[in-house]
């Protein structure tokens, strides 16, 4: 199913059994970019910078873990003779219109790395960003998170994943005109994934993901 939609708040997908992958704030007062990065350094979680507050993400299920790595697998298989560099959850996002530095599960980009700050650890380029859904981010990556996301003129597609279910959300800038409204003039259209016979396709990398791919060896749905 595709959709053109204006409005990106879609309906929530079922809820997974997955309990972690929680963001605690880890701070109350304001911390500069300096001191967030002097903190991200030496951490053991991944910690994400929101125009000066600072929370902290934690692990997410073993599911979660999973999935993400069967699509950078995946990926890097299929775009090996390409331009194309794909990056795992630890490669931070850096999207500057919102002073904010964060992570995805995986992230795609298309030719050469472009770096903040000349910085080798905060990408501004993706072209594809990928998340596995957690009860607990689920709202933050479906609202606010994406609406930063959409703020990088690179990003091209963005897909939301269960982990308990086939159940995949694509979410793909569209280059033509239609009588859909859209943000910024900008027009985003959904396409739903839900049966393992099916494949996601990604148009601007040129390639389809199955879904029986993504799950593999996900307990009750491989």
């Amino acid at each position: 199913m595709v959709v053109a939609i204006d409005r990106l708040q879609p309906p929530s997908v079922a809820n997974t059994p997955d309990i972690t992958g929680q963001e605690t704030h880890l701070k109350k007062d304001l911390v500069t970019l300096a001191e967030y990065r002097m903190i991200s350094e030496t951490a053991e979680e991944r910690i994400e910078y929101r125009n000066g507050e600072i929370f902290v993400m934690s692990g997410g299920s073993f599911a979660h873990s999973l999935i993400a790595t069967n699509i950078v697998g995946f990926l890097i298989f299929m775009l090996r003779d390409t331009d194309f560099k794909i990056c795992n959850g630890d490669m931070r996002i850096w999207i500057p219109e919102f002073n904010c530095g964060t992570y995805a599960d995986v992230l795609v980009i298309d030719g050469e790395p472009e770096f903040n700050d000349t910085r080798n650890d905060e990408i501004l380029n993706p072209i594809l960003i990928v998340e596995v859904l957690s009860p607990s981010t689920e709202r933050y990556e479906r609202g606010e998170k994406f609406r930063k996301y959409r703020s990088v003129p690179s990003l091209r597609e963005y897909l939301l994943i269960s982990q308990s279910e086939p159940y995949i959300e694509h979410y793909s800038k569209s280059d033509s005109n239609n009588n859909s409204k859209a943000e910024n003039g900008e027009i985003w259209q959904l396409q739903i994934s839900d049966r393992l016979e099916q494949k996601v396709p990604l148009p601007h990398l040129n390639v389809e993901i199955p879904i029986t791919e993504i799950y593999r060896r996900i307990a009750g749905i491989d």
